[in-house]
């Protein structure tokens, strides 16, 4: 008891508070507000996705592939999209198939509870054949093999989609660790990236980098510089996972080269992960990484290469889509669900290491997950979307790939904004309409389904700090609280000893009183526990529960 009653003689000092212009733009709540139930999206999507015994026009989606492309044993394959013609058990030996929807699918049911390596099959092992060793990269990649894909070696030649399969991969494997072989394949990422980046010597201005030949490639497509972010988050997990200091250094060295690009270099979806590693680093290595700098290049659409690429901001016909993740000038803006989605995964992480930023992430992250409903056909009106005499197909799991604000389809032109949509039957000839109803960016669902809860409070969110901070430090229960509203609003609590990051006190008890626009970063920290410093850092029981404590 003195201990919790020396807490309370701590004077509390708020946290400054630092802006983001593009989420500074968004309406303080969205409009119309609802959040939908996600982790019931996610446990839906798992077991209508992986039925292989579904029934329905285009069902099951899964099917077993014998190709056994990389390793003598079979995989299994997601459709990318609901009737991709390019896909299926009786396509190029059934090997088609991407690692973003099937590792997506892994992670993404992991983050809500369900252990997807006991389940009909074992679909963790199943992730090994996206380890290119035909190929001779030795990394993860979208395909299985260069036959499936079709760049040779999947999307290969467009470094996205090789560098991110490794993030998701290394997410998978912080839940799984003792799958046979991921050890040795996560050290042979780490190595490839390490070794990349020596290479690359500070200049990722390349189209590709071949891991195979370990030569970097300009080809048409523009250069990614953001890979850098990618390499380091790897990089930075491997380190923490193996307690190799090349892989720290590795992991410096990529984020130092992400950071010292003198215009914006967001491409896809790897920046946000900059951002996260730049926090980290500040917090645990005492950098000085400038922060707001990547978080700004993530929304502000000032992306070069990539045209726009950011944040959209808006309400469209009354329906508010601030916070989805793509093109803020395509057609007026268009935005994706798979990127919606997993810009989630580093920057919820991120306030545990920087609280300044709470408020605008926690902004964000209300107007996203309200957004996020639209991509479903079930959950947006028919006059909205592209195909909504076919939404039973979808069974209510499949949403969308994309939202515009006007349908970069000709045929649709004259729907009225915003439009759901997908670029399904773009990719190749004679793909159906059927399309445009996204696999691979409905499989994500889960990142949401495990960070975003409700709360008692109509429009304020409990978001889980700690679910998708993969190869972390230990830590306590920590979740972001933020009110959109005018108003103070009293938030229920599980009853216990709380820290707040934002005010820097303690307290004990049922609920918060959340200060009006603002936020409540709360740690759940154990009864009586020893307090400590480290410099900034603030500990309980050697734990750090603060990592920007000011005294």
């Amino acid at each position: 008891m003195l201990k919790f009653l020396f807490y309370l003689l701590i004077i509390p000092v708020y946290a400054q508070e630092i802006h983001l212009p593009t989420v500074d733009r968004m309406a303080p709540v969205p409009e119309p507000l609802k959040i939908i139930d996600f982790k019931a999206m996610g446990e839906n999507f798992d077991e209508k996705v992986f039925d292989f015994k579904a029934r329905g026009r285009y069902w099951p989606l899964v099917w077993l592939d014998e190709n056994r492309a990389n390793f003598d044993e079979r995989a299994v394959g997601i459709y990318t999209t609901i009737g991709d013609i390019r896909q299926g058990p009786t396509r190029v030996s059934g090997s088609f198939h991407e690692a973003l929807a099937n590792m997506g699918a892994v992670l993404g049911a992991t983050l809500i509870g369900i252990d997807k390596s006991k389940q009909e099959y074992d679909y963790v092992s199943m992730l090994r054949n996206y380890f290119n060793r035909t190929t001779h990269w030795n990394i993860f990649q979208n395909n299985t093999t260069p036959l499936a894909g079709a760049q040779g070696g999947g999307y290969g030649r467009d470094w996205w989609y090789d560098v991110y399969p490794n993030l998701l991969f290394f997410g998978i494997y912080a839940y799984y660790p003792e799958t046979p072989g991921f050890e040795e394949m996560a050290r042979s990422v780490a190595d490839k990236f390490y070794e990349a980046d020596k290479i690359l010597k500070g200049n990722y201005h390349y189209s590709y980098f071949d891991y195979e030949l370990m030569l970097p490639v300009q080809n048409w497509i523009c250069a990614q510089p953001d890979a850098a972010a990618g390499h380091s988050w790897v990089l930075y997990s491997a380190f923490k996972k193996f307690g190799d200091l090349k892989y720290l250094e590795g992991a410096r060295s990529s984020l130092s080269a992400l950071e010292n690009n003198k215009i914006n270099p967001s491409y896809e979806v790897l920046m946000p992960f900059g951002a996260l590693m730049a926090a980290k680093f500040n917090a645990i290595h005492d950098a000085d990484y400038d922060v707001e700098k990547l978080l700004n290049w993530t929304f502000d659409g000032t992306a070069v290469c990539r045209e726009g690429w950011g944040v959209v901001v808006g309400k469209w016909n009354k329906l508010d889509v601030s916070g989805i993740v793509g093109s803020t000038v395509d057609h007026g803006g268009y935005g994706f669900l798979m990127n919606t989605y997993d810009m989630a995964w580093p920057l919820l992480p991120l306030v545990r290491y920087d609280q300044r930023f709470a408020s605008a992430i926690g902004k964000w992250m209300l107007h996203a997950a309200n957004a996020a409903k639209l991509f479903y056909p079930h959950h947006i009106p028919d006059a909205h979307q592209t195909l909504p005499e076919l939404k039973k197909i979808t069974k209510g799991v499949i949403a969308y790939e994309g939202i515009a604000k006007y349908s970069t389809h000709e045929e649709y032109s004259d729907l009225p904004s915003p439009v759901a949509q997908g670029d399904g039957p773009k990719w190749i000839k004679g793909n159906p309409d059927v399309t445009q109803f996204s696999v691979y960016g409905s499989a994500h669902v889960g990142i949401f389904g495990g960070t975003v809860a409700k709360t008692n409070v109509n429009g304020i969110l409990k978001l889980d700090l700690l679910k998708t901070d993969f190869f972390r430090d230990p830590a306590y229960p920590t979740f972001l609280y933020y009110n959109p509203w005018k108003v103070p609003k009293a938030v229920s609590l599980e009853k216990g000893d709380y820290y707040d990051l934002i005010s820097g006190s303690f307290f004990k008890g049922s609920n918060i009183e959340i200060p009006a626009l603002s936020s409540s970063v709360l740690v759940r920290v154990p009864v009586n526990g020893k307090v400590s410093y480290e410099g900034k850092k603030t500990l309980i029981n050697g734990i750090v529960i603060d990592y920007r404590t000011k005294r």
